[in-house]
C-alpha cells in the first residue's frame, strides 16, 4: 500500500492549470488504471512509463496502480504527465522520497529508455508555475522556451535518472541558459517600392494607429509588395506581447520558434482557408491564423476569393481582440489581436478602370465578385486604397527615391508611444467612451462628418472609425485636437473608396 502525490501542468489553450498526479498503490491482481478525462495520448502513459523504470534499473511495482488526475472534470491530453506519473509511482513504491515534491512541478514525456522529450505548449506552463513561486522540472529540450520567462529559477533535466538523482539529493540540475540573444530579422524594405505615395502614407497611418486596410487595383500594382512590408515599420513588441505571442505559437501544432522571438507575426493564409484554419477550432481546440498574428499582421490576398463564410468569423474577433472557441466539453478562449491588411482586384478579370479599356465583366459578373464581402466586414476595415499602375516605374531615375523602412518606423514609434502615454492604447482600440474624450469635433467639422455619411452612407460604425484615423493623423503631427484637414483626409480613405462605390467600365 503506497500514496504519493506530484503537481503538474494542463494545457487549455494560453492557459496551463495546475493538475495534481495522485499515485495509489492497492492490493489484488497487478494493473494500471487512469482516471480524470485522460485522451489517449495519456492513457498510453501507462505503458511508457513502465518501460521507462524498468530500463532505467527501477523497480514497477505488481500493484493494483490508480493513477489520478485532479481535477478529475478537466479534460487531460498530450504526454506530458509521464514524467510527474513515474515519479510519482517511485514515490508510492518507496523507491523516492516525497518531501521535495511540495514546492515542485513536473511537466515531460518518457521515452522508453527513460530519456525526456519535449512536449508542446510549455511557455504557459513556466510562466504560471514562476507565478506561483514554485520551480518546475522540465526536458532539456524545452529549455530555451522556458528559459524566456524573466526572473524564473526553473531547472531542466535529459533522462529520468538525472531527476531522481536530484530529488535523492546526489547531483543538481541544471538551471535553464540564459535567453539566447536573437538577431534582428531581415525584413523587406519600403524602399523597394516607387511611387504609390498615397498608399504608402495610408500604410504609414495603419502602423501609426493599429488600422484595417484595404488595397484595390489591379494585379501588380504593389499591393502584396506594400503588405509584406507593414511588419518593417511596426515598432518592436513589449516583454508582455512577446510572451502572448510566443505563448501562442507553443502550443500551435507549429511550435515556437526562437529565432522569431520579439518578431511580430506575419501571417499570410491562402484563400482556401477553412473557417478553422482562419479562426482555430477542432475537436481538440488550437489556435488559427487570426490568433497567430496575435499583436501582428494578418495579410488576406484575393479578398473575395476567400469564402463568405470563412471571412464572416472574422467579424467579432476584429472587434473584440479574442476568440472564444466552444465545444461540448471545452470552451477555449485565444487572444487575436491583429492588423487585418487585405488586397482585392477591383473586377474578376482585374483590369476594372484601366486606361486601356480591356475590362469585359459585365455589372453582374462585378457584383457578384465584390458582395462575397458583406458590409459589415468592410465596415471594420478603416482604411480604403485604390492603387493604379504606376508610371515610368522601368525608369528608376526619374522616380523620386523613396524611403527606407527604418525612418517610416521611427516616425511610427513615436506616434504610437504618444498614443499609449495620453490613451493607455492605440487609437484603433478606443471605445465608445474614450471616442467622445479624445476625438472631439468642432462644429464645423462635426457638420463635414455628417455631410459625408449621408454622401456614402456611413454607418455608425464607419463614422467611429473615421473618428479613429482623424486622432492618428493629428497624433502624428503631434497635435492635442484634431483639425479640419485631419478629418477630411480620413474621410478620402473611408469614403472615397468603397468597393460598393466602384463602377464598370461603360
Amino acid at each position: 500500500m503506497g500514496l504519493a502525490q506530484v503537481f503538474s501542468r494542463a494545457s487549455m489553450g494560453v492557459e496551463a492549470p495546475e493538475v495534481i498526479v495522485e499515485i495509489h498503490l492497492g492490493g489484488g491482481l497487478p494493473k494500471t488504471s487512469i482516471v480524470g478525462l485522460p485522451e489517449t495520448a495519456v492513457r498510453e502513459s501507462r505503458d511508457r512509463v513502465k518501460a521507462a523504470l524498468l530500463n532505467a534499473g527501477f523497480d514497477f511495482p505488481p500493484s493494483n496502480i490508480t493513477i489520478s488526475l485532479t481535477p478529475a472534470d478537466l479534460p487531460k491530453e498530450g504526454s506530458r504527465f509521464d514524467l510527474p506519473i513515474a515519479l510519482g509511482i517511485l514515490a508510492a513504491s518507496g523507491q523516492l522520497p516525497e518531501k521535495r515534491f511540495a514546492d515542485c512541478e513536473f511537466i515531460g514525456e518518457l521515452s522508453l529508455s527513460g530519456t525526456l522529450n519535449p512536449v508542446r505548449g510549455i511557455l504557459p506552463a513556466a510562466l504560471q508555475v514562476h507565478q506561483q513561486k514554485r520551480l518546475l522540472v522540465l526536458p532539456t529540450a524545452n529549455a530555451a522556451e522556458a528559459a524566456l520567462v524573466k526572473g524564473n529559477r526553473h531547472l531542466h533535466a535529459g533522462h529520468l535518472m538525472e531527476v531522481v538523482a536530484w530529488l535523492n539529493g546526489r547531483e543538481p540540475l541544471p538551471t535553464l541558459p540564459a535567453p539566447a540573444k536573437v538577431k534582428p530579422a531581415e525584413v523587406a524594405d519600403l524602399a523597394d517600392v516607387y511611387g504609390q505615395f498615397r498608399a504608402r502614407r495610408a500604410l504609414e497611418i495603419a502602423a501609426s494607429g493599429g488600422h484595417n486596410l484595404l488595397f484595390t487595383g489591379s494585379p501588380g500594382t504593389g499591393k502584396t509588395m506594400l503588405a509584406s512590408r507593414l511588419p518593417g515599420i511596426l515598432p518592436p513588441m513589449q516583454d508582455t506581447e512577446a510572451l502572448e505571442v510566443a505563448a501562442i505559437a507553443s502550443i500551435s501544432q507549429m511550435g515556437l520558434d526562437i529565432s522569431r522571438w520579439r518578431q511580430r507575426p506575419f501571417r499570410a493564409p491562402h484563400h482556401t482557408a477553412s473557417a478553422i484554419a482562419l479562426v482555430g477550432g477542432g475537436s481538440l481546440p488550437m489556435p488559427g491564423e487570426i490568433s497567430l498574428a496575435h499583436q501582428g499582421v494578418l495579410f488576406l490576398d484575393e479578398l473575395p476569393e476567400f469564402s463568405r463564410h470563412v471571412l464572416e468569423v472574422m467579424r467579432e474577433p476584429l472587434e473584440s481582440g479574442r476568440i472564444v472557441i466552444s465545444r461540448a466539453r471545452r470552451r477555449e478562449t485565444y487572444p487575436a489581436r491583429f492588423q487585418l491588411v487585405a488586397a482585392m482586384n477591383p473586377c474578376p478579370c482585374g483590369l476594372l478602370g484601366e486606361p486601356s479599356g480591356r475590362c469585359h465583366c459585365t455589372s453582374e459578373q462585378i457584383q457578384k465578385y465584390r458582395s462575397r464581402i458583406s458590409g459589415p466586414l468592410l465596415d471594420r476595415i478603416d482604411l480604403y486604397v485604390e492603387m493604379a499602375r504606376p508610371r515610368n516605374f522601368l525608369n528608376r531615375q526619374e522616380c523620386e527615391i523613396p524611403e527606407r523602412s527604418a525612418f517610416v518606423r521611427a516616425r511610427v514609434e513615436r506616434t504610437r508611444n504618444r498614443q499609449l502615454e495620453l490613451r493607455g492604447c492605440v487609437n484603433a482600440q478606443l471605445n465608445n467612451a474614450s471616442l467622445k474624450r479624445h476625438c472631439a469635433l468642432q462644429s464645423s467639422d462635426l457638420e463635414l462628418l455628417k455631410q459625408a455619411s449621408e454622401q456614402h452612407a456611413l454607418s455608425p460604425r464607419a463614422c467611429h472609425r473615421i473618428l479613429k484615423v482623424a486622432r492618428t493623423l493629428a497624433d502624428m503631427e503631434g497635435k492635442d485636437a484634431i483639425a479640419t484637414e485631419h478629418l477630411a483626409e480620413a474621410i478620402s480613405y473611408h469614403s472615397g473608396h468603397r468597393v460598393q462605390n466602384l463602377q464598370p467600365v461603360a
